[in-house]
């Protein structure tokens, strides 16, 4: 009690000096701090092996809307400064539990942008959950991410069973195939994706002449092109990352079969490109969640900023998604420092909060629309069939 009436008073005294002198946060909730306080922002990411290509982008994209958020008057006029926290979770599940530990373990961090991977994301997701830190994931499709149950989950990208359906209509409809061979890399991404896929390609008319699991760490695919040549389908369906699928297409070129080569989201990268070789991979087709960026209403200005920040690098498939997913985290925070006081977005009762916030978020971004159903998925489920033209991705016409 004695301890209660000083803070009491003390907080009386600063009052009369006026907001200006404010010697802490504790005696208000929405005044601006006098020194900074730090929020880090994890981000776990493949970065050195696996669909790096696609881990960097996101990255990249994660340190310009931190950048941003630092230079709003929003941060400015709350005193607080935002970094992020990389971390290479190679694209393997116990690497990620790892990194998702390393995270949880930081008193600092107060949301996690990731992972890439669906099986990366679904351990850790549980390693969050278990401290109360939202994880906003910007490229993780598989569905059972958002059905175990976990209240800190949320993804801005649309699910498998979402995209599978959708190539599969598109195989049928729009480009006319009525065989595939379908083959899946093992990840509980590539196996979910291609297993929805070879359903509704079924169910619409179509035969599936063959099917393969291979490793996401294979590169050698000849007896398997050597099989899927003498079946001749007229379509390859892969469901796997792209240092994978290229390989794999540009093995299928080598023993002479020209079944066309179709895939997801984790195809559509320019590594996919420069892998295969732009010889061998024009004419390949993925999908992609979303809309194309110049098809969006902040999409150009996304570019810009971008490209501004990071001359010379290349825009990958799930950039604006990270960056999205980042600043749906920061605004979060932003709203909880608001209410509840800057120091205390990083406790475990401000984290709860964050959760909260990010649950009810609905706002525009660059990738569209942001809200969320009462399992985290994203509502925004939009799809564009894309194909490589002139060495690279464009939406197909």
């Amino acid at each position: 009690m004695r301890f209660a009436r000083t803070t009491a008073l003390t907080c009386v005294l600063v009052a009369a000096l006026g907001a200006s002198a404010l010697l802490s946060t504790g005696c208000s909730s929405g005044s601006a701090a006098t020194k900074d306080v730090t929020y880090k922002i994890g981000v776990g990411m493949p970065l050195t092996q696996g669909a790096a290509a696609l881990g960097e982008g996101i990255t990249r994209s994660a340190r310009l809307a931190v950048k941003q958020a630092n230079e709003s008057e929003r941060a400015k006029k709350l005193g607080v400064t935002f970094v992020v926290a990389s971390n290479d979770d190679l694209g393997d599940p116990k690497t990620g539990v790892s990194v998702a530990n390393m995270f949880a373990s930081d008193s600092k961090i107060i949301g996690v942008m990731g992972h890439l991977n669906s099986g990366v994301c679904m351990p850790a997701s549980k390693v969050y959950a278990a401290r109360d830190i939202v994880m906003v994931a910007p490229a993780a499709t598989n569905p059972e991410l958002t059905l175990q149950g976990l209240k800190n989950v949320f993804r801005l990208c649309t699910i498998d069973t979402v995209q599978g359906s959708f190539g599969a209509k598109a195989a049928l409809t729009t480009l006319g195939f009525k065989t595939a061979y379908v083959v899946d890399d093992s990840t509980p991404y590539g196996e979910g994706l291609s297993a929805r896929f070879a359903e509704e390609f079924k169910a619409g008319g179509g035969t599936i002449v063959g099917a393969e699991k291979t490793s996401d760490k294979d590169a050698e695919f000849g007896a398997l092109s050597t099989k899927i040549k003498a079946v001749n389908p007229d379509v390859v369906y892969y469901g796997g990352v792209y240092n994978a699928g290229a390989p794999l297409m540009r093995q299928l070129r080598g023993v002479g079969s020209t079944s066309a080569f179709f895939g997801g989201d984790a195809l559509n990268d320019g590594q996919f490109v420069k892998l295969a070789t732009s010889a061998v991979a024009e004419g390949a087709l993925s999908t992609l969640v979303g809309l194309p960026l110049d098809k969006l209403a902040k999409g150009a200005e996304f570019k810009t900023a971008y490209a501004a920040e990071f001359p010379g690098k290349e825009l990958s498939a799930y950039d604006a998604y990270g960056y999205d997913s980042t600043n749906v985290i920061i605004d979060a925070a932003l709203t909880v420092a608001e209410k509840q006081g800057v120091g205390q977005v990083a406790t475990p009762q401000g984290r709860k909060a964050i959760i909260a916030a990010v649950s009810a978020t609905d706002t525009d971004g660059v990738t569209g629309k942001i809200s969320f159903d009462e399992k985290g998925d994203t509502l925004n489920k939009v799809i564009t069939l894309y194909s490589v033209k002139n060495g690279a991705w464009t939406a197909y016409e």
